[in-house]
């Protein structure tokens, strides 16, 4: 059985959206076109 005061001890809630914008703004991100102009400029050397 589910210890309900133990699972709220242990919550953490979620970013809210305006945060999680920001966490993720600062993160370098690769996206699919960086891949794919990294295998361009290889294939071209």
């Amino acid at each position: 059985m589910l210890d309900f005061e133990e699972e709220i001890n242990r919550f953490k809630p979620s970013l809210e959206v305006g945060d999680v914008e920001e966490a993720i703004g600062k993160e370098d991100l690769t996206d699919m076109t960086d891949l794919m102009m990294e295998c361009l400029r290889s294939k071209g050397e």
